[in-house]
Parts: structure tokens; C-alpha cells; sequence
């Protein structure tokens, strides 16, 4: 098995002191910072953008994980290069004619790219893809807030997508992202996910880095 990466979601965290905020996830030990960019048209709410990564990346060198949850990711895909994402990962969803296309675009800055499936989507739409790809998101709740429920169905598309990448002999990550708690975290481990990202998980924790410590155990 792979390493454990914890990736908390900033989407939890409080907007207003959001320095203080991803300061504190390097001290507790996060290995990323995801990114949730929604643009209330992909999903039915809004949260922020290029700006946000770009000053996130004055003050963290831990490695920025954008989530582009919005129409036409092409379009904005080389400015949240020049803002500093080291990882950009698109949803199928938004780009089902040229998801190939868009994945080589992210390379061509320099970034890591992925692709990332809906819990209704199955692998089968993105397994042309999967090894051009540095990391592959599984959601586990369908885009668009935080806090919700895990869905087990996840669990399946994980193994699925494992199995893909072992019998490949690459090196691409496995994220899951949704409804992740100290709880369910050794199963989705199990299923062969690497990179856990978790919002109220960590940042409704009293001990932000017992939690982390928790979920990579």
C-alpha cells in the first residue's frame, strides 16, 4: 500500500481566517490542501477561485490540491497553474468530449493532473484515462457541499480503479473525497485509496492533529 496522504478540504475551514486556518493544517501534520473551486453552475453552490489559490500559495508549502468543480475547466486550467496548484483535477461530468484533451493541458503547465468521477459515474468512463492521469478522485457524495453522508458504493469504484493502477506498475494516487470519518477510514483505506480528503472530519476536530494522525493510521 502506498503512503497515506491526508488532504483536509478547505471548504470547512472558517473563511475569515483562512491563513491561520492552512498554517495549522501543516502543523498537524496535513500533506495537502484541497481545494474544493465551485462555480454554482457545475454544482449548486459557489465558494472561490484563482485568487484564493494564488494566496494560499504566499504563505503554505504544502502542495495546493485544486478540485475544479466547474463548466469548461479548460478554460481556466493554465491560471490555476500560474496561481500555484500543484495538483488540478477535473470532473468527467464537465468535460465527457475532451476529458483526454484537458488532462494533457494540465500536464503541458507543468502540474499534476487527475481525473475525477460522480458517485452515479462508473470507471468505465474514465478508464481510457486513468494512466495518462497523476491522481484519480473517487467522490463519495455528490459535489457540492460538505458534511454529507458517505456513499458505500465508493468503496467498489476504489477497488476497481486499484486494480487498474497495480496491474499497470504506476505511480498514480487514488483520492477519495466526501463523508470520510475516523469511522469508515480503515475500510476506504482498504479499498485501496491513498490520499483521504477530509473536511468537518479535521476541522470540526477538537485535536486537528489526532485527527490526522487517526485517519492516516
Amino acid at each position: 500500500m502506498k503512503n497515506i496522504k491526508i488532504a483536509p478540504s478547505i471548504l470547512s475551514a472558517n473563511f475569515a481566517k483562512m491563513g491561520e486556518e492552512v498554517r495549522s493544517l501543516e502543523q498537524c501534520g496535513a500533506d495537502l490542501v484541497h481545494c474544493d473551486v465551485m462555480d454554482g453552475v457545475f454544482v449548486n453552490n459557489i465558494t472561490f477561485g484563482i485568487k484564493m489559490v494564488e494566496d494560499l500559495r504566499k504563505i503554505t508549502t504544502l502542495p495546493l490540491d485544486c478540485h475544479l468543480m466547474i463548466v469548461h475547466p479548460e478554460k481556466y486550467v493554465e491560471r490555476f497553474a500560474k496561481a500555484g496548484a500543484d495538483i488540478i483535477t477535473v470532473h468527467w461530468e464537465a468535460c465527457q468530449d475532451n476529458l483526454k484533451e484537458v488532462l494533457m493541458l494540465i500536464k503541458s503547465t507543468g502540474v499534476k493532473c487527475g481525473a475525477v468521477i460522480n458517485p452515479d459515474t462508473p470507471v468505465e468512463k474514465i478508464k481510457d484515462v486513468i494512466l495518462l492521469c497523476d491522481m484519480v478522485l473517487v467522490m463519495s457524495v455528490f459535489p457540492g457541499f460538505g458534511g454529507q453522508k458517505f456513499i458505500p458504493s465508493a468503496l467498489d469504484k476504489l477497488r476497481e480503479i486499484r486494480k487498474i493502477i497495480d496491474e499497470s506498475g504506476k505511480e498514480i494516487d487514488l483520492q477519495i473525497d466526501g463523508g470520510v470519518t475516523a469511522e469508515n477510514v480503515a475500510e476506504i483505506k482498504a479499498a485501496g485509496a491513498n490520499v483521504i480528503v477530509a473536511g468537518s472530519a479535521v476541522f470540526k476536530a477538537e485535536d486537528r492533529a489526532e485527527m490526522i494522525q487517526k485517519l492516516k493510521e
